[in-house]
Parts: C-alpha cells; structure tokens; sequence
C-alpha cells in the first residue's frame, strides 16, 4: 500500500458507510472514519506526505479505539483501568489509548468516582458483602484507595443486615450439623465475603442456637 501520495478517490466502504477508503495515485492506501476525512477536508488532488498520513491513521486508531471503549460501557459502567486494559487487548497502543481514554473523560463518560458508586450500589443491592471485599474489588479494578474507601463511606451499606442476610440464606443448608461445624462454615463464608470478625461473631451468635444440632 501507498505510504505518500495524491488523493485519486474518496470512497465509502461498503460495509461501513460512516468509513471511507482512501487511494493514492490510483491504489487504495488506508481506511479512515468519514467524520475525520470531513474534519480534514481531504479532496480528491490533495497531496499527502507520510507524515500527514500517519497523522490520519493515528486518528483513525483514537476513533477506533473510543468506539471500541464505548461499546464496553453501552454493557455496564467500567472503571478507567478497565477500558485502559481492554483495548491494550484489543491490540491498541499505549498513545492511542490515552487519546482515547482523554476523550472520553473529556465527555464525562468515564469517571472512577462514579464508577465506583455505582459498583458499591449494584453490590449492596444485588450481591451483599463487606466493605473489605467491596473496597478490594475496587482496587481490583484499578480505583484508588480514597475513592474506593469514599464510595463505601457514601453508601447505605449496613455490614451486620448485609451479613444476616447471608447467614439466614445459608442456615438451612446447615442443617443436622453440630453448632461448632456450621459456625466454622458459615463464618468462613462471610469472612471470604468480606466481614469483620466484629461483624461476624455477632450475627452468628443471632443465627446459631447455643448447642446442639441446626433445625
């Protein structure tokens, strides 16, 4: 393919109306998106050097690579390290990534405070645990300390209802078992779910009797 040349044709891709295929002195030379070749101003006649056509290719890959991001968060709110390593995946490089991801925090489509709170609400909501594994996950995914540990703070996250509703959940499956077996199990359980033992003593102490078996 052409590295430098004239502009001999401007044409849309068939699969793709909002792409176009550029050519150069008469053979296709690179894809670019319409928008950019609009925002450009490239004509047929134009000459472009290897310089300007990297320039274009380097846009076109920042275009790509956003689509790409925002196709991941039309699926669920993803936190900026998040997107940083799908499209490293994807096979985007290091300065095509940050274009992208600046662009979209210059839209305000990502933003890990927000992220954030709305992962620890989702988890309150649907799949109760503690703030220990909440704030874990967190940074996981690549939010920092504070802003993990502020999104918990601003949550209506009640650890010892969470917990007791784990352990009511799972009591029945204890059943028939000695009292010191299903405190081991189901304090290993909401210990793994990211409970304090000053959480935890308590609400097995609410859920198991005293002695014996479980009903």
């Amino acid at each position: 393919m052409p590295q430098a040349g004239t502009i001999t044709a401007l044409r849309a891709q068939a699969r793709d109306p909002e792409r176009v295929n550029v050519f150069l002195d008469g053979r296709f030379a690179f894809g670019l998106g319409r928008q950019i070749a609009v925002d450009e101003g490239l004509r047929v006649g134009d000459v472009l050097d290897t310089t300007r056509v990297d320039t274009l290719r380097a846009a076109d890959d920042v275009g790509k690579a956003t689509n790409a991001a925002l196709n991941l968060l039309a699926r669920r709110p993803r936190s900026i390290r998040e997107i940083r390593d799908r499209l490293h995946e994807k096979g985007y490089n290091t300065a095509t990534i940050d274009a992208a991801v600046a662009r979209l925090e210059g839209w305000n489509y990502v933003d890990d405070a927000d992220f954030a709170r709305f992962w620890v609400e989702n988890r309150v909501a649907h799949k109760p645990r503690g703030r220990r594994l909440l704030e874990q996950e967190l940074w996981q995914k690549g939010v920092d300390r504070e802003t993990a540990r502020d999104a918990v703070d601003r949550s209506e996250l009640d650890e010892h209802d969470a917990a007791l509703a784990i352990a009511n959940a799972k009591i029945r499956s204890y059943a028939g078992l000695d009292r010191d077996v299903a405190y081991r199990r189901l304090g290993g359980l909401l210990a793994r779910r990211g409970f304090g033992y000053d959480v935890v003593k308590p609400v097995l102490d609410e859920v198991l009797p005293r002695d014996g078996q479980i009903d």
